[in-house]
């Protein structure tokens, strides 16, 4: 008996080694079978075997996963059409537009609408989209999800009855033309919390900043309690703008730090916003440094003209209507509140800025009835005050910055711009108000290269050692400069009219040294005369 058993133990271990092999065997043709399908099949022939070999094991029930899909409509059916749009079809949309790409695709849509560049020229802006019928992948933190675009049946429409769907706010043409849609988000689901939780947030952030990068940028006047609402076409950036690139990267890398702050200044208890204090003298590039910023983040500008603002509750309704991501400026704030007095509210009228009035434009108005013409009306003179108890005051426009009504919306710049800092009271100048003071200074060394390099797309030249010897003597602003390179194309001719303009400068110089010499002596003459003569009155 004792030898049956053996012979038949050892015929079931070489049946079970020959199972073995067998199986490795197998194993090994399998892997050289797929990696000769991915050299030799295309990927389209691939894809179709894929799709066969997924239909057919969801018909017989082999490997078959539980889904889930989620609906997402541009408005809940049940709300009917009065209802607002869905924020997240709309982020789902552009956020699929900036995904797909056209080389992968066999059906795909397109619309383009007209639109602007940041120089003001006209262009074409490209929205790609999901056709019914298609589908797309999108992987997120090692899961798989499914877009897939259905066409609505007539009854169950996302928006009543398959109505045609309306243009986007700003007259964009909708994703689909006029017909209507709806998007399905699949995935797995044992992956229903990676999407709620993760996966929506993110597309919803992602399509935030899409559209923060696309958008067109505006610049907002006040007339009395009202915003009116412009196209901003400033060319002015950081790399054109004519500093010292020291102080550039400083003010680039605070203000993107800014930006990336959100969590940490709700940790803090602090309102998201900041300040900044651009002073220095006249020309010396401050206008051009809050476009700059402006383009940078994609902020829209609200430019608030205080002689146009008759009362503190004025203020707080602007302030209501300053939208997020926007940067508010108040262009010389020593002429529109040095003669403001925050201890009482009689403080005596606020004075005009003398600042030129807007030649207005030509687009839509933000709040408030529209004039005939389309564009907003001009800015006229405040009218004469007959109380001088109903004005601005400096408590006022202090807690209109860091008070109560700053928490109001978030993501907000305010940036003061004065030629006197001096001038200013030191309230308004405290961190937390004006958290960056930036002194806008004449034309250095390195300012003028970039001027050269904007103007003539020059770096360097022969006469470039003589004019930074001559800036280092005399003051001149960048735009003194500025005029000078253009008076020509030629850079011969343009750098030689600048040369001769800083001569003279410093000629001017020389004689004026004299002259102060002379009157400082006069001065001193004049003291000891008046000096001499109370003596014997005493």
């Amino acid at each position: 008996m004792e030898p049956m058993e053996a012979a038949v133990g050892g015929k079931a271990v070489d049946a079970y080694r020959k199972a073995l092999a067998t199986a490795a065997s197998a194993a090994a043709y399998a892997v050289m079978a797929r990696s000769m399908a991915r050299e030799l099949l295309p990927e389209e022939l691939r894809a179709a075997a894929r799709w066969a070999a997924s239909a057919l094991g969801a018909r017989v029930g082999w490997g078959q996963r539980d889904r889930r899909t989620l609906v997402v409509r541009s408005q809940p059916s049940s709300t009917g059409a009065g209802a607002d749009d869905n924020l997240l079809f709309e982020a789902a949309r552009t956020y699929l537009a900036s995904r797909l790409d056209p080389r992968a695709m066999r059906r795909l849509g397109v619309t383009l609408a007209r639109a602007r560049d940041d120089a003001g020229r006209a262009s074409w802006r490209r929205l790609l989209f999901l056709e019914p019928g298609g589908s797309t992948f999108d992987d997120f933190e090692g899961v798989r999800f499914t877009w897939t675009c259905v066409e609505p049946t007539s009854s169950g429409g996302a928006s009543g009855g398959g109505s045609k769907k309306k243009a986007k706010k700003g007259g964009e043409p909708s994703a689909g033309g006029d017909r209507d849609f709806v998007l399905e988000l699949s995935f797995d689901a044992q992956h229903t919390d990676v999407a709620m939780d993760r996966y929506v947030p993110f597309v919803m952030h992602a399509a935030e900043e899409v559209e923060q990068r696309e958008r067109a940028l505006k610049i907002c006047m006040n007339e009395g309690r009202m915003w009116y609402r412009m196209s901003l076409h400033h060319p002015a950036t950081f790399e054109t703008l004519a500093m010292d690139p020291a102080l550039k990267r400083s003010i680039v890398a605070d203000l993107d730090l800014f930006k990336s702050r959100r969590d940490h200044y709700r940790r803090v208890g602090k309102a998201w916003k900041r300040g900044y204090l651009l002073y220095g003298p006249p020309g010396t590039g401050k206008s051009s440094l809050v476009a700059a910023m402006a383009n940078h983040l994609r902020y829209n500008l609200f430019d608030l003209d205080l002689s146009h603002v008759q009362f503190n509750t004025s203020l707080q309704w602007l302030l209501v209507g300053i939208s997020d991501k926007s940067i508010l400026v108040i262009e010389d704030i020593d002429c529109c509140c040095d003669a403001v007095s925050r201890k009482d509210d009689k403080a005596p009228p606020v004075r005009t800025c003398g600042r030129k009035e807007d030649d207005g434009g030509d687009d839509d108005i933000d709040d408030g009835p529209a004039p005939e013409s389309g564009a907003p009306p001009p800015r006229t003179a405040p009218p004469p005050n007959k109380s001088n108890s109903n004005q601005v005051t400096l408590s006022g426009l202090l807690n209109f910055i860091d008070g109560l009504w700053s928490t109001i919306g978030e993501e907000r710049i305010i940036v003061f711009t004065t030629n006197y800092k001096d001038r200013l009271d030191p309230a308004l100048l405290r961190p937390g108000r004006m958290d960056m003071h930036i002194y806008m200074g004449f034309c250095g060394r390195e300012a003028f290269k970039t001027l050269a390099h904007n103007y003539f797309l020059i770096d360097d030249h022969p006469l470039f050692p003589e004019i930074q010897e001559l800036l280092s003597e005399v003051e001149v602003t960048p735009a003194e400069v500025s005029e000078m390179l253009l008076r020509s194309n030629n850079a011969d001719v343009a750098l030689r009219g600048l040369v001769e303009l800083l001569e003279d400068k410093k000629e001017k110089k020389k004689q004026a040294v004299p002259t102060e010499e002379k009157q400082s002596e006069e001065e001193e003459a004049g003291k000891e005369e008046a000096a001499s003569r109370e003596q014997p009155s005493k």
